[in-house]
């Protein structure tokens, strides 16, 4: 199924910006519907992103108008743009796969591949 390798991780005070990215290049099973998982430090994994091939998004709600998942098909590459970043943030975040066939309108929960991982840090 190939790899997801996340980039763009890093520290920054809160209220800052970074984008996250993803090769996707290496993926090759299914991907109309992709999207991003967060993991904080001793805490659960849940999908924060998603992104459907027919351009259909969904956001959990504490990143509602603050972060923004996008995609450069041509360069397969997945984007995570986080703006206003709050300490709330900080984790490990993941590109992850739907790749059930008939993924579209599906929700944050049914991603079931993702890559390594890249770290978030925000501080006060």
């Amino acid at each position: 199924q190939g790899r997801l390798v996340e980039s763009g991780g890093d520290s920054v005070q809160a209220g800052g910006s970074l984008r996250l990215s993803c090769d996707t290049s290496g993926y090759t099973y299914r991907s109309d519907c992709m999207g991003w998982l967060r993991q904080p430090r001793g805490g659960e994994r849940e999908g924060i992103a998603r992104l459907d091939s027919d351009g259909t998004t969904k956001y959990i709600d504490s990143v509602k108008g603050r972060f923004t998942v996008s995609r450069d098909t041509a360069k397969a590459i997945l984007y995570l743009q986080m703006n206003d970043l709050e300490p709330a943030d900080t984790g490990m975040y993941y590109c992850a796969v739907d790749p059930r066939r008939n993924c579209k309108g599906g929700s944050l929960d049914q991603f079931s591949q993702w890559g390594e991982g890249t770290q978030v840090f925000v501080s006060s």
